[in-house]
């Protein structure tokens, strides 16, 4: 049974309409709908509708579900957009609440999950980051935090971006010394690393530092990020003073550099929150159809940086109505703050304060300020919304030229909506890996971007050929799987390849409007299958690329092979083409290929960036982390005991069951590990 705030909620259908006199295809969408009105409750719950295809297409929440939904079922008096969402609906499904407020934070749930097409949808809800100060070993760590909130410590956020996380712990490393290293190399360390000489660090791992002093230092930092800055200062410049007056000018030269530090810290806010302690910011800006949401962080009386939306929405939905949604949205998986100041007066504000109040158990409050300073905090932010919409609809419509000079360079029947360059990566075969990038109409689309590390062992290192095909067989075939090889052909005009399905289609006599149009390339503005393939090589990785398509079944995909040119240089390349004897070049100062070459250069980065972080793991892998029964407690014992992994691979059997923990049996099991047996 579903759940909701740990309320029960109670499902009232299972997607099938009531038997009716004529079959469910010959019926209309407001027919269907009606059908379900005998059994409705007047009770607060939510509804999904779903078309032929059993796909969600839109979720919607209701004090009333009878009320509601007998407004579907009545001929004439919708909008364009409502009207389509009802042609299109085949069957509901409904679940009953005990509150309305739990209907708005299960309709935002079940938005966020099924993405439905007629709803105001988050298009990206990845999580924020946090600043950890991590309290399950004696010596506390510092360190940037994402996802589920599990592990014992204290949290301080959310932060806009990692940068601006990374940017934090760095000046708070300068003033508290705090420790980022983990917990296994803390154990390893026999003394001071890099860290502690450049006065980042005050080196308890190695005693230069006594816990009784560590633990100070840890509560100072907690204490200036929950805002207590002012008396953290006041203490240090305390200290500053007194080391001077005992002639101890290093000390206060120390101190004095803490102190610079919390100022940098401090003063790297980009506006005044005055008087704001803790609180969202939420501004809405539309222009040319689309909607840009700026949302500004504040805790601790400081800006935490902002971060802007551009959620999916219909053209013809208000600014209220998209930030309402959206907010609803935002805050399914994330912590809410007391204090919620938006751009727009929100229609059911009062509901969506009880809704997150009842979430976050203690009271929300909603505001839209008119008068003062609150104002100039919402300005700031309309006016960030404002000039991030303005770029992005820069961007767009230089990247829809592109694509366009793409498909006219290269022949292809429309522009492409996907574009999938593939790189490999390795060390003369070693840590292999292949990466694939994603761009669209709107840039990269990294949220899709993907690794693969080489796993087949009867590779000849260093074989290129080899690794292509893996990469490109394994995509393409969980490709095939997932949406068939028989896609949408590429060779299909725009208006066919529509993604309305046969209750939306327009009627005869009806006309395509430019709306309707950009409407359709928005909602699959990346689809899953690409239109154009890129392969970093010449013509051997392209013959690679056509025998994995020919294998696998899969058509109408546009391949082409970059090469790069004589002695390597950058405006040179070839593009190697199925059909063309030759390889073509481009003019030097053309558009696509300094796109191109974008592309290229983004994938190659990726790629290196992938078997870096491959190689460097490898390296810093712990051996003892192989044997079986080595948890984190037995670790450190051998670690502490002989001071480092290569000395206990050197250690004998007796020197082993030594170490507290370790029984003869396991003694002999690490001794086995590190030393082969004789024949």
């Amino acid at each position: 049974m579903p759940k909701q705030n740990d309320r029960e909620v109670v499902p009232l259908d299972t997607g099938q309409p009531p038997a009716g006199d004529a079959p469910e295809e010959r019926r209309s969408g407001p027919e269907i709908i009606a059908g379900y009105l005998k059994s409705l409750p007047a009770a607060p719950g939510v509804y999904r509708m779903l078309n032929a295809d059993g796909d969600v297409i839109y979720v919607g929440k209701a004090h009333s579900l009878k009320a509601r939904v007998s407004n579907y079922a009545r001929l004439g008096g919708h909008t364009s957009r409502i009207a389509r969402m009802i042609a299109s609906t085949a069957s509901m499904e409904f679940v009953t609440v005990r509150t309305e407020a739990e209907a708005l934070l299960l309709e935002a749930n079940l938005i966020k999950r099924f993405r439905p097409r007629f709803n105001v949808v988050m298009r990206d809800d990845k999580s924020f980051p946090y600043i950890l100060i991590a309290r399950d070993h004696d010596a506390p760590r510092i360190l940037k935090h994402r996802g589920a909130r599990n592990k014992k410590g204290d949290y301080f956020g959310p932060f806009a971006s990692a940068g601006a996380v990374n940017r934090t712990i760095a000046m708070l490393q300068r003033v508290f010394l705090l420790r980022t290293c983990s917990d296994s190399e803390y154990e390893s360390r026999t003394r001071p690393c890099m860290l502690w000489q450049i006065k980042r660090c005050s080196g308890p791992c190695t005693g230069e530092i006594g816990p009784e002093e560590y633990d100070r230092l840890v509560d100072e930092a907690s204490r200036f990020l929950r805002g207590e800055s002012q008396s953290v200062r006041e203490k240090y410049q305390q200290l500053m003073s007194e080391a001077a007056e005992k002639l101890e000018f290093e000390r206060a030269a120390d101190y004095r550099n803490r102190l610079w530090a919390l100022a940098h810290v401090t003063a790297d806010q980009s506006i005044n929150a005055t008087g704001i302690e803790e609180a969202d910011v939420f501004a809405a800006h539309q222009d040319g159809g689309q909607t840009c949401i700026q949302v500004f962080f504040f805790r601790t009386g400081q800006n935490w940086g902002n971060r802007a939306y551009f959620p999916k929405a219909d053209r013809s939905l208000d600014a209220d109505e998209i930030l309402a949604s959206f907010i609803a949205q935002f805050y399914d998986d994330k912590p809410v703050p007391r204090l919620i100041l938006t751009s727009h007066d929100l229609t059911e504000r009062e509901l969506m304060a009880e809704a997150l109040s009842t979430k976050a158990d203690r009271k929300v409050e909603i505001a839209t300020p008119r008068r003062g300073p609150k104002t100039d905090l919402v300005a700031h932010a309309t006016a960030n919304a404002r000039e991030a919409l303005l770029r992005r609809m820069a961007e767009t419509a230089s990247q829809t030229e592109l694509m366009h000079a793409v498909a006219e360079r290269f022949g292809l029947a429309r522009p492409p909506r996907r574009i999938e360059v593939y790189d490999n990566s390795h060390i003369s075969g070693t840590d292999a890996v292949g990466a694939m990038i994603v761009a669209g109409p709107e840039g990269y689309a990294k949220n899709q971007y993907r690794k693969f590390n080489i796993k087949s062992d009867k590779l000849t290192p260093g074989d290129d050929y080899a690794m292509m095909r893996e990469v490109l067989t394994r995509r393409f075939k969980r490709l095939a799987a997932e949406t068939g090889a028989a896609a949408v052909d590429a060779d299909l005009p725009l208006a066919a390849s529509l993604p309305l399905d046969a209750e939306h289609r327009l009627a005869p006599g009806d006309e395509i409007s430019s709306a309707d149009i950009d409407d359709a390339v928005d909602l699959a503005s990346v689809p899953d299958r690409p239109d154009l393939v890129l392969v970093d090589g010449g013509a051997g990785q392209l013959a690679v690329a056509r025998e994995v398509m020919a294998q696998i079944g899969i058509e109408g995909i546009t391949l082409i092979g970059v090469a790069k040119g004589p002695d390597r240089d950058a405006g040179r390349e070839h593009f190697h083409i199925p059909g063309e004897a030759r390889p073509r070049m481009l003019e030097p100062r053309d558009p696509v290929l300094y796109f191109i070459q974008r592309l290229r250069d983004e994938a190659h980065r990726f790629a290196i960036g992938t078997h870096r972080a491959k190689r460097a793991k490898g390296l810093t892998a712990n051996p003892l982390d192989e044997i079986a029964g080595i948890g984190p407690t037995r670790r450190r014992a051998l670690l502490r005991h002989f001071g480092s992994a290569k000395a206990v691979s050197r250690a004998g059997i007796e020197d082993l069951k030594a170490v507290a923990g370790i029984s003869a049996e396991m003694a002999q099991k690490i001794y086995d590990h590190f030393h082969e047996k004789p024949d």
